[in-house]
């Protein structure tokens, strides 16, 4: 994952959206971290699996802990979708579906 500090994200904005179609973009503020740049790529399986790789290099979490911070967000994902009218089959076809 490349890292940029928040000072070469604003003077290099492009780069910054150029490099994020190819990988995530960390963004750190005084060495620590404080954004996440990832380009959605029109393909919303691999987007999901950029998300988890990255999140899982910034906080591993192990056992128990991670079930249930799996648990949490795909609960999230889940009432966000249901809000906007889409059923679980909706999502798993959109998921399968190619671009």
């Amino acid at each position: 994952m490349r890292t940029m500090t928040s000072l070469e994200a604003q003077n290099r904005f492009g780069e910054l959206i150029d490099t994020s179609q190819r990988e995530p973009v960390l963004i750190t503020r005084r060495g620590r971290p404080v954004s996440v740049v990832i380009s959605p790529c029109g393909d919303a399986r691999a987007t999901m699996f950029q998300f988890m790789k990255t999140m899982s290099e910034l906080s591993p979490l192990r056992g128990k802990e991670a079930e249930e911070a799996l648990a949490s967000t795909l609960s999230g994902i889940g009432k966000d979708a249901l809000s906007e009218g889409l059923t679980e089959t909706d999502v798993a076809r959109m998921i399968d579906e190619p671009n």
